[in-house]
């Protein structure tokens, strides 16, 4: 995937753009002129696509030695995490230090140069300009930040619990159709109350666009099934929540914590284009005591397509969900950097299999109702 402007700002991580300069005038009327947004990333080509492990050998910051340095601490208050079991969702500003935004945006921008297969479906449909679930797996650069930064620590403290393991992970780099109003349903194989959504941020939201709205809250609803993506707010049994919007401008280094019940929506560029980066590491994370919950035969199998061998109700331990707190383990890391960890084909067929048949689309339709958050629907 290339960069807009030009491959050697992608790689550092900078943003240059059409619009940054002064617009030019006719040189007969001398009025000036509107110039053409451009997007800062352009869909890559079928063979730029890359298969396997990627290792662009990104230095850790703050002197981190990778797989020997233990991993960092942040200490988050008391109110802070009151404030996520009220509202459902709490902005942590200044998590991560430059240093760490630096590290985030190289391993992005190497990423989006060498885009890898499995990002293939998110961005052919253009939905993002980049998409990737489970980027850990196959970039060493994203697996070393949740071994080695204070993510784990935060997520064990938000969560009240002894041991953090990432459940499923998203790259995501500008979404250009937005989202409406939904709640989070791709939770990897636990259940809502056994997680915490997260967004690590690696740019500021632009003023009118692109930055979360949540309805604080509204975690606490029973009206809405937990298969459910796409939420009408109009909907019976949430008029005590549907008002209480509460918008979120994130900025470089901020964390964003949210229960997977909480409903929320982000609206993208009214033209679908964005001539600006809004980089996010997102996921969710598996608190303490978490179990396996085959979802097979739901929407919600497709961010669980690994095969790891765990059986319904067994404990969440495997290297497929890797522990970050206390500590990462070296031989999940191992198994992760021999390719043991990974999408198996023959996993994903026997998965999805259960998706097909008459009722399969009755199982998207929600999903695709979130698409399109520029579509004028009540609610939004």
């Amino acid at each position: 995937m290339r960069s807009a402007s030009s491959r050697e700002s992608s790689r550092l991580g900078q943003s240059t753009f059409t619009e940054s300069s002064a617009a030019p005038t006719d040189e007969i009327t001398g009025v000036g002129m509107i110039k053409r947004k451009a997007k800062v990333l352009t869909e890559p080509k079928l063979w730029e696509y890359n298969f396997g492990l990627q290792d662009h050998k990104i230095a850790l910051p703050h002197g981190i030695q990778e797989r020997t340095t233990p991993p960092e601490t942040y200490a988050v208050s008391e109110e802070d995490v009151q404030v996520l079991e009220r509202d459902g969702v709490v902005l942590l500003k200044g998590v991560f230090d430059k240093e760490w935004v630096q590290y985030m945006r190289e391993a992005t921008a190497k990423q989006t140069e060498e885009p890898h297969f499995w990002s293939f479906a998110g961005t052919a449909s253009k939905l993002y300009d980049y998409i990737q679930r489970n980027i850990w797996q196959t970039n060493k650069a994203f697996a070393n930040f949740y071994y080695h930064s204070a993510v784990g620590d935060v997520l064990r403290q938000m969560g009240r619990c002894d041991e953090i393991r990432i459940s499923t992970d998203l790259l995501m780099v500008n979404p250009n159709k937005g989202f409406k109003w939904h709640q989070d349903n791709q939770n990897g194989p636990i259940i809502p109350e056994e997680g915490l959504r997260f967004w690590i941020t690696m740019d500021s939201t632009p003023a009118d666009y692109g930055s979360p709205v949540y309805l604080t809250g509204s975690h606490n609803n029973d009206v809405v099934s937990s298969e459910a993506v796409f939420v009408d707010i109009e909907m019976e049994g949430l008029e005590e929540w549907k008002d209480r919007k509460q918008n979120f401008q994130v900025g470089p280094g901020d964390m964003l914590i949210w229960h997977p019940k909480t409903i929320h929506k982000i609206d993208g560029p009214s033209d679908g284009i964005w001539d600006t980066y809004r980089r996010v590491l997102g996921g969710t994370a598996a608190k303490s005591g978490s179990l396996y919950h085959d979802k097979t035969g739901s929407g919600g199998v497709l961010s669980d397509l690994g095969r790891h061998g765990l059986q319904d109700g067994e404990k969440l331990d495997s290297p497929f969900f890797p522990k970050i707190y206390p500590t990462f383990e070296m031989e999940e890391a191992k198994a992760r950097d021999e390719g043991v960890v990974g999408r198996n084909p023959k996993d994903i067929i026997s998965k999805l299999g259960g998706l097909a048949g008459s009722s399969a689309g009755n199982r998207f339709y929600s999903f695709f109702q979130v698409l399109g958050s520029n579509t004028k629907h009540p609610g939004t």
